[in-house]
């Protein structure tokens, strides 16, 4: 396992949340993997972030996934290096990813519920949100 940062910034956790929704099916898609791309390259609060921190985090979210409660740890790293003003932009953001390759899965919506309610995400926002991921990744 490589070693686990301490802390994460902001962007550091809504990186990691979107690696994490990707990768709860054990199969991170392109469509995914263009779309966490496409939001760090595009997105203002990633305006000043090192892209190269990507892979650094997508490893720690790997290696903690490994681990028995590893995702009570990565939930704490990520709640620890977010304001909460970001939460609602951080369940944006998982809901998009879920989204870019047109099917959710059942572990993604599970994953996308336990997001939901490690940051507290009042559940009419959450619909707001989750709709509004809908209807821009609709396929012709």
């Amino acid at each position: 396992m490589t070693d686990t940062p301490a802390s994460l910034s902001p962007q550091d956790a809504l990186v990691a949340v979107m690696i994490a929704v990707s990768a709860s099916d054990e199969m991170m898609r392109t469509p995914e993997l263009v779309a966490i791309q496409r939001m760090v390259n595009h997105m203002p609060i990633f305006g000043a972030y090192d892209t190269d921190r990507i892979r650094v985090i997508a490893q720690t979210v790997f290696d903690l996934f490994e681990e028995e409660d590893g995702l009570a740890a990565l939930f704490g790293l990520i709640r620890d290096g977010l304001p909460e003003r970001l939460h609602e932009t951080a369940y944006a953001l998982a809901c998009d990813v879920a989204s870019a390759d047109g099917t959710l899965r059942e572990v993604e919506l599970r994953m996308l519920e336990e997001v939901r309610e490690e940051l507290h995400i009042d559940r009419l926002h959450a619909a707001a949100i989750e709709w509004g991921a809908r209807v821009r990744h609709l396929r012709p």
